[in-house]
């Protein structure tokens, strides 16, 4: 089933601005649509969701509101399965249209791409699959989530693997890409089996320079024995759906990201990515519903070399929610990611460069575009992170803080906010001095 975009609504306020496909919408001529663009041509983008208009919302990061078409993708979906549960899971049992869109989004073959549920589901079927062997060595940093970490952790009590944490930068302000690229580069041994990195730290909103890093890696592989080789494997989620890059572009090996953030997806939707010749060094932990895994049960044979869709855990899913799942990326994609990565980019810098100048704040996140994405971590001098977010909430914005040990204030600007969202966020800030 794969989910087409209405041609009203989302694109009516992108029309203006050149968005791709006018000429679809019903005939209109540009002159037409530029006086019936709204004024804020991103006002048409916010209107597709139904968050309460009461709140500045800045956590969209967390858990994403459903944009219409993803909405009425799943409440279509949810018909069929309450109306005849069995037909429709027979109808949409193929999962090769979900596939196929998440796929084109990232830039790889549809083959290449495991269906998970989250983020997690993703990194620890990719961690615990990975064929370590004790002595083997898991280069990851200080700056990673939980995820990354307890994946790691189980990965390596299960197969004598050692994990070595270590710091790509000092302060996340000051962070660029050359000081975290060479930080990896000098940590590699000739133990070094993974480098497990997160693209974009939620704990202080730093991006790390994947591209570099693969090139590190890649040449570190550069005489290794095969099964001496690094793969680079990355947690994605809070880079996916901001950044314009594909995986090429990012020349990691493997890729997860739940596609309930930023993307904006069905909640309880994830993606695992892997280059394709890397698949069947992964071992599955989760049984497989996928074609040959079964058939090969059925026939009392071996399974056959892991694939991508061996990597799909198997068991009844939300299915409503998976099979919607075309939507989110269409959704994407009509208004264009170049076009969704700078807007992102934009409020974001408006809303640090509006922080840095404010004496009683402290910036955790850096200035640049290239070393930041949507998350900008800080502090405001003589108050607990916690204390900052119930005064936020009394403006009536929402905030939050970083679940780690050393917290940050954290907002988010997104899609889901305007111009005049930051400013509103920004005079709040500056009313605690």
């Amino acid at each position: 089933m794969m989910t087409k975009l209405p041609r009203r609504s989302l694109l009516a306020g992108l029309l203006a601005m050149g968005a791709a496909g006018c000429a679809s919408s019903g005939g209109m001529t540009s002159a037409s649509a530029r006086r019936k663009a709204p004024a804020d041509p991103w006002q048409g983008v916010r209107g597709e969701f139904n968050l309460s208009p009461a709140w500045i919302h800045m956590t969209g990061f967390l858990l994403a509101s459903h944009p219409r078409p993803v909405r009425e993708a799943i409440e279509r979906l949810r018909r069929e399965l309450d109306e005849n549960p069995v037909d429709a899971l027979h109808a949409h049992e193929d999962l090769a249209p979900v596939r196929a869109a998440a796929a084109a989004y990232m830039g790889v073959g549809a083959e290449e791409i495991a269906l998970t549920d989250s983020t997690t589901m993703g990194l620890a079927s990719m961690y615990l699959g990975l064929p370590l062997e004790a002595g083997d060595e898991v280069l990851t940093t200080e700056h990673d989530h939980y995820s990354t970490h307890e994946s790691l952790r189980l990965a390596a009590e299960r197969t004598g693997a050692v994990v070595r944490k270590i710091a790509l930068y000092a302060r996340g302000s000051a962070a660029t890409a050359t000081e975290m690229a060479g930080a990896i580069e000098a940590a590699l041994t000739p133990a070094t089996r993974v480098v497990a990195i997160t693209w974009v730290h939620s704990s202080s909103g730093v991006k790390t320079p994947v591209r570099a890093i693969a090139e590190v890696v890649a040449r570190a592989n550069q005489g290794r024995a095969p099964g001496e080789r690094v793969v680079c494997c990355v947690d994605g989620v809070h880079g996916f759906g901001v950044e314009d890059v594909t995986m090429a572009d990012l020349g990691c090996d493997f890729f997860a990201a739940g596609c309930h953030k930023w993307m904006f997806g069905p909640r309880g939707t994830g993606v695992l990515w892997g280059r394709r010749e890397h698949w069947p060094m992964l071992r599955p932990s989760i049984p497989s519903f996928g074609k040959a895994a079964y058939e090969a049960w059925l026939r009392q044979q071996p399974p056959p070399p892991t694939t991508a869709d061996m990597m799909s855990p198997g068991g009844f899913h939300s299915f409503e929610h998976r099979w919607a799942l075309p939507a989110a990326f269409a959704f994407h994609r009509g208004i264009g990611k170049a076009r969704v990565a700078a807007r992102i980019h934009a409020l974001n810098r408006q809303c640090k460069e509006g922080l840095k100048g404010m004496g009683h704040v402290t910036l955790h996140t850096p200035l640049d575009d290239a070393v930041s994405a949507g998350i900008v971590c800080f502090e405001v001098a003589g108050m607990t992170p916690e204390a900052v977010v119930a005064r936020l909430r009394e403006r009536k914005i929402i905030a939050s803080t970083s679940p780690y040990a050393t917290s940050y204030v954290r907002v988010a600007p997104s899609l889901l906010n305007s111009e005049a969202d930051v400013e509103a966020v920004l005079r709040a800030i500056r009313a605690l001095a």
